[in-house]
């Protein structure tokens, strides 16, 4: 799994607007999404890469038999035609971006 941790030294102030920018600057269109507690996706895949990015809230993703949890500022590069999970955990609904590669 390649995951990216959100490092304000680098990065800046965390905001949704940076968050978007990181990822429409490597060649991404972004969608916004809110996904309510219990939120559940089965097992999918996506035919296009994508990239998985966690505003607020924490959203378990689990890859084969890797998994993670994301957090705000978390990001999660999702290779085209890879199986997974996701899964929103706790009481707060995941405010997530969902990178889809353009170029």
């Amino acid at each position: 799994m390649q995951i990216e941790h959100w490092h304000e030294e680098r990065d800046g102030p965390l905001s949704e607007r940076a968050l978007r920018d990181k990822i429409a600057g490597r060649g991404y269109a972004v969608s916004r999404y809110v996904y309510p507690p219990g939120t559940f996706f089965p097992a999918h895949d996506h035919g296009v890469d994508k990239i998985d990015a966690v505003v607020s809230g924490r959203f378990r993703m689990t890859m084969g038999s890797q998994e993670v949890v994301l957090e705000a500022g978390d990001l999660l590069i999702v290779p085209k035609h890879l199986m997974h999970t996701a899964e929103v955990v706790g009481e707060e609904p995941v405010v997530s971006l969902d990178g889809v590669r353009m170029r």
